[in-house]
């Protein structure tokens, strides 16, 4: 029998931004346990926002279960929130409504900043760094430093471990700025490894003395781009079938649902929608070929393809729940009919 670390980490019940929390046990197993040898495990929800002091017990129910390749002989368990009767979901628990279908699938394009000492990494201590052009897949200690590379390297390293289908990273437009790509079939599958991903890099870099800043424009109304985490997203009807007459239905559907989306999209979205910086006006709809400054972008490669593919939906931003994102999208392409 060998003794595990089981890191159970959830969402607490913060808004409008939720937080990652997480406390280990120790357990012993013969080998690396399954989801279904994971106990529930309780905690006090007075602490989180998710329960009063006077009835403050909350259950977490492992739903998802990974290596942790920061630890020796250590597991990474996502849970969900439950009241204290244990099946009854938590207000706060967005998974377990979510709209789910393993024919659908989501690539989700997660950007943030490093941030140390109350700015990006690498900005002066007052005032800012050269103009944003150079930084974006940048190589060189003026463009990137030390540091960021390290840590974003070592969170790809951590993610592969942990089996998470991280797809990719790169530095991004502003500063300070990267993203990593994270790719799932099914969305709640997605979703998971997505949270489980943020969570491995906010502990990463812990020990470097350096804050992941997930707020969509921290910088303000600046000459500086604000972090997005756009969705791609294909069904296999899409990907199969689509179509121009099924896909100028399907826009005309995102349209007349715009204000849904952008409900779910991540706080403070006004900020980054500005119509600048490769965004759409939070008011507007549009799509375009190879277009990062419309809502939705179509890649060559579906128009090419006789409208069949993925397509990109570039409004969620760095904050946004996926839970939430891919089960609006889903809601969404299930109004349009399919022949």
């Amino acid at each position: 029998m060998t003794k595990y670390k089981l890191e159970y980490h959830w969402l607490d019940g913060y808004t409008p931004v939720q937080s990652l929390r997480g406390k280990t046990q120790i357990k012993e197993f013969t080998s690396f346990p399954t989801l279904d040898q994971l106990p529930m495990w309780g905690f006090d929800g007075s602490s989180t926002n998710q329960a009063p002091g006077g009835s403050s017990d909350c259950v977490l129910k492992p739903v998802a279960v990974y290596p942790d390749g920061g630890r020796k002989n250590g597991a990474l368990v996502m849970c969900e929130v439950m009241m204290a009767d244990g099946t009854t979901p938590h207000a706060s628990n967005h998974r377990a409504g979510i709209l789910d279908d393993e024919g659908a699938w989501f690539g989700f394009e997660q950007e943030y900043f490093f941030y140390q000492d109350g700015r990006p990494l690498g900005f002066p201590e007052n005032g800012f760094p050269a103009p944003q052009g150079p930084y974006y897949t940048g190589v060189g200690y003026k463009h990137v430093g030390d540091v960021a590379r390290q840590l974003v390297e070592e969170h790809l390293d951590l993610c592969l471990e942990a089996g998470i289908n991280h797809e990719g990273i790169n530095a991004e437009v502003a500063k300070g700025q990267w993203e990593f790509q994270i790719f799932g079939k099914g969305s709640k599958k997605a979703a998971d490894e997505m949270w489980v991903a943020r969570y491995i890099l906010m502990r990463a870099a812990e020990k470097y003395g350096i804050d992941i800043e997930m707020h969509c424009k921290p910088l303000g109304a600046t000459d500086w781009n604000g972090s997005g985490m756009h969705a791609n997203f294909s069904t296999q009807y899409l990907r199969e079938k689509g179509g121009k007459e099924y896909f100028d239905k399907l826009m005309a559907q995102f349209d007349k649902n715009r204000m849904d989306h952008i409900a779910v999209y991540g706080p403070d979205n006004h900020m980054r929608l500005t119509g600048l910086h490769e965004t759409q006006a939070i008011d507007k709809f549009s799509w375009g070929i190879a277009d990062r400054g419309a809502s939705i972008r179509v890649p060559h490669s579906f128009a090419n393809n006789g409208f069949k593919g993925y397509l990109e939906d570039r409004r969620p931003n760095s904050q946004g729940c996926p839970y939430q994102i891919a089960s609006q999208i889903l809601k969404t392409i299930s109004e349009v009919p399919t022949k």
